[in-house]
């Protein structure tokens, strides 16, 4: 490890902004066989897996409606919603001192229904990067 205090794992979350959010489940759900995700997510947010992922984890594609309040549009337009790294639970805290200690504004936020706790940031192209973890257990912050 290095002076960051913290190592990526694995990818977390691939997440993309769909026009027709029914095409697009239908298309990764049945041409590329992936599992939608049972209860918690949005109406307009689908997770599919794509494996376990790393310490608890589930690695994931995420389909997020455009018509979602919650989608922010990046620069340029892109489809890319964020990308998630997966990292250990018992890093978070560094990667918060880390990027306090770069001046980086962060968000904090936990998602309870799946039991993950994501540090989020953007890269100097406005595109949100997640640093995500298991966190079932753990509680709040």
């Amino acid at each position: 490890m290095s002076e960051r205090g913290f190592a990526v794992r694995a990818l977390g979350e691939i997440a993309i902004r769909c026009r027709d959010l029914d095409k697009m489940v239908a298309f990764y759900r049945d041409v590329i066989g992936l599992e939608v995700f049972e209860g918690g997510h949005r109406d307009r947010i689908v997770f599919f897996q794509i494996n376990e992922g790393y310490a608890g984890h589930t690695c994931v594609l995420a389909l997020f409606s455009t018509e979602d309040d919650f989608v922010v549009p990046s620069p340029g337009n892109s489809s890319l919603h964020h990308l998630a790294l997966t990292i250990d639970r018992s890093e978070q805290d560094a990667v918060i001192a880390w990027y306090k200690r770069l001046g980086l504004d962060y968000r904090v936020e936990l998602f309870d229904w799946i039991g993950w706790r994501g540090v989020f940031t953007e890269d100097p192209e406005g595109n949100t990067v997640e640093l995500v973890a298991f966190n079932r257990g753990r509680g709040t912050g």
